[in-house]
């Protein structure tokens, strides 16, 4: 494995081939990279629906209608279509659950190092919650998620479309998300790049490492 050679060949696609689909080996280690992402305190903030058939890839498009239609045939075409949503709130049964997971996965040497933890992102999240910016803060996280798809997307061969260009209230009526307090925050497209895909053929352009850059 080559990191450069694919951070410079990795590309936001343009155009998919629909008549190749990501295989289930594949796809199942997607689905894992944004299981295993990282986020602050472990709070896994987030919740993925996958559209793998045409079905649920036209309710997915519904909302890149009207000033987003440039982004239907992505969601169409695309071998496999991600919602990442982030939670709107975080409240005591969800922090609760996920201190029994941890629990679960063996992460607590004892009742101490479990109280400790619980009581620590609990209170971080409280911080949050007096701030009034939860939706935001889980949003970030959320956005970090993406970030491990498209990376793992690219080791793996398989072309990606990160998208904001939705409307998001279509979406969440679609997806029932504010009934399940949540709300969306990027589409992702996967699959396979095809000939009309412009984006594959030009070169990459980025600001210069001087620029971006300051040693301190």
């Amino acid at each position: 494995m080559d990191l450069l050679n694919i951070l410079h060949h990795r590309h936001t696609t343009k155009a998919y081939d629909k008549n190749r689909k990501i295989p289930a080996p594949l796809v199942a280690q997607l689905l894992e990279s944004l299981r295993f992402s990282p986020s602050s305190v472990n709070s896994q903030p987030w919740h993925f629906f996958v559209a793998d058939d045409d079905a649920g890839k036209a309710r997915i498009a519904k909302a890149t209608s009207g000033p987003f239609a440039f982004n239907a045939s992505r969601v169409i075409d695309a071998s496999h279509v991600i919602v990442l949503s982030s939670r709107n709130t975080l409240p005591a049964e969800y922090l609760q659950t996920l201190a029994d997971q941890e629990q679960a996965d063996g992460r607590y040497a004892d009742d101490n190092a479990r109280t400790t933890a619980h009581k620590g992102r609990s209170g971080f999240v409280g911080l949050h919650e007096q701030a009034g910016d939860v939706p935001t803060w889980t949003q970030k996280q959320t956005y970090i998620a993406q970030g491990f798809l498209l990376l793992s997307a690219a080791l793996l061969g398989v072309d990606a479309t990160p998208m904001e260009g939705f409307d998001a209230a279509i979406l969440t009526k679609e997806l029932d998300l504010a009934q399940k307090d949540l709300s969306p925050a990027v589409i992702v497209a996967l699959g396979y790049h095809s000939d009309a895909d412009f984006n594959a053929k030009l070169p990459k352009s980025r600001l210069p490492e001087k620029t971006v850059f300051t040693h301190i």
